[in-house]
This record gives C-alpha cells, structure tokens and sequence, in this order.
C-alpha cells in the first residue's frame, strides 16, 4: 500500500520541555479534530468511494495524517521528555501524568479519550466528501489556536507546516468533490454508472 521512510514528513527538534504546551497539542493526537480522527475516517470511507480518484485521495491523505500523527506524538513526547516530579507539579501537568506518565496517549486537550464518535464514515459519496472537508477547516483552526499559545520556535514550525497541509488537503478534497458532482451529472445526462468512469 504505501512505503515507509522511518522519518518525519517534517524534522522536529525541540530543546525545551513544556508540559503545559504538550497539554494543548495532545489534542492533535487524539481530540476530536486530530489527526487519529482523520486518519481513520478517510481509511475507512475509501472503503464506499465509487470511482478511482476519490479512492485513491482518501487513501494518499489518510497515510499523510498517520504521518501527522506521529509528528504530533514526537512533538508531546519532545516537550515532555524526562520531566522530573517537580516540574510535572509546578507546571500543571499533574493529571495527565498520574494516568499516563509521560506516555503518548490519544486524548484532547481537555483530557477525553480519543473516541470514533468524532468521526464519521457514511457511505455516500457527497456526504464524506463534505464532511472531509469540514473536517480539514476545524483541524486547521485548532493548529492556529495551538500557534496562538506557542512561543516556542522549534515547536512553532512544524506546526505550521502541519496547518499547511490541512490546507493542501482541503483543496484536494475540493477538487475531488468537483470532479464528483461532474460525474454524477455526467451519470444522470449519458446513463453511465460512476465505476464506467
């Protein structure tokens, strides 16, 4: 299926701990907009998609959040490494680390666990194609509030690499539902079935 490579889409050095940030960006990893959710929403929706180029976007972007992902568990691991007691209590981090120590765990900001509630597979073409797109807006919108609380540079960059490629993926999901609706109205005007296609 895919290749690959043993390392991050994007390198991510960061020099200084900061428990309270990881908090922020954990939610990435396993809140409702995180990349866990779009990963496997667009895996599973390939599954119904009834033409090639749909498929096959659904599953190029769904391996690229999976490398999100492990961006986003690299960073909460980089900013957490090899905290002492006192600094998990002096900077907040107490809750997080009486569950989970310093592990990597799927769960928001807030500290829900990641659950498949937050996503949706429904078998219609239209239907996932929007909420794909949906999707890829609040993901953005939850890189720019976590940029508004970092000020950290190495932390910085590869999150606003990450914003970027919501971006690119909510223009590939575009052009994939225009090429949709173009075939369907194809379907409907000359009777051929969108796998003709």
């Amino acid at each position: 299926m895919w290749n690959y490579d043993k390392k991050l889409q994007y390198p991510i050095n960061i020099k200084n701990t900061n428990p309270k940030l990881a908090q922020f960006i954990i939610s990435q990893y396993g809140g409702p907009d995180g990349e866990l959710a779009a990963s496997l929403r667009y895996l599973s929706q390939r599954y119904s998609m009834p033409f090639e180029i749909a498929r096959a976007a659904l599953n190029d972007i769904g391996t690229e959040e999976l490398a999100h992902l492990e961006m986003i568990g690299t960073i909460v691991h980089q900013l957490t490494k090899n905290l002492t007691p006192e600094q998990v209590k002096a900077q907040g981090f107490g809750p997080y680390y009486v569950d989970h120590g310093l592990g990597v765990y799927p769960q928001s900001a807030a500290g829900t666990p990641f659950t498949a509630a937050a996503l949706q597979v429904k078998g219609d073409l239209i239907a996932d194609l929007n909420e794909n797109l949906a999707a890829e807006q609040k993901a953005r919108a939850t890189y720019e509030n976590i940029l508004k609380l970092a000020d950290d540079p190495d932390v910085i960059e590869p999150i606003k690499f990450l914003r970027a490629r919501e971006i690119v993926h909510y223009q590939r999901f575009g052009e994939v539902l225009r090429k949709a609706e173009e075939m369907i109205n194809h379907k409907k005007k000359y009777g051929i079935g969108l796998k003709d296609c």
